[in-house]
């Protein structure tokens, strides 16, 4: 995923160094947030500047992940890998992960998309393997609730099967994202 065009760093005001988004979709520079996370307390994720949620994922772009090479970019990037080591598989209950969730699934669609990026064949296995099941029970008429006889109230059935999809799926590709960019 690239950089938004005509946009700057939210901390420092200026052009993008690193550049990271963070789960609550934001961009900062690497090295600005890293140093937020500083001012604040080591053993918790950091807060986003702008939306105050927790930030306990930060994804360097493509770009920044090939200068490598570059002794400081190397630097921040090790310190954002240390950062989703600490606090990227951390489970940080239901509502942070619907609000998550947006985030995952829009990387994950553009993912799967783009023919140059590919995803593990186990993990695109899975995600395709629980989209089909879960629209094949959508979509079937033998429902635990059924609408004909419930009516509106059957639906909800149908919605927290696709939810609990959506929750597994976005579940599967943090799982992959905190392996990438938390140098395991």
């Amino acid at each position: 995923m690239e950089v938004p065009t005509n946009d700057c760093c939210s901390i420092c005001h200026g052009n993008f160094h690193v550049p990271c988004q963070a789960n609550c979709s934001h961009w900062f520079c690497g090295n600005c947030i890293l140093q937020v996370w500083n001012y604040g307390s080591a053993f918790q994720p950091c807060r986003c500047p702008l939306c105050r949620r927790q930030i306990n994922l930060l994804i360097p772009t493509d770009a920044a992940s090939q200068q490598r090479n570059n002794s400081e970019v190397a630097e921040v990037l090790g310190k954002i890998e240390r950062y989703n080591r600490h606090f990227g598989a951390r489970s940080n209950g239901l509502i942070q992960r619907f609000r998550d969730l947006p985030f995952l699934l829009r990387r994950l669609s553009r993912e799967i998309l783009e023919p140059q990026r590919s995803l593990p064949f186990v993990i695109r296995t899975r995600v395709y393997l629980s989209m089909f099941l879960s629209a094949i029970y959508i979509l079937s008429p033998v429902d635990i609730i059924p609408e004909g006889i419930v009516g509106v109230i059957g639906l909800l059935d149908d919605i927290l099967i696709a939810l609990i999809c959506f929750l597994h799926i976005a579940s599967l590709y943090r799982s992959v994202l905190v392996f990438r960019h938390g140098g395991s």
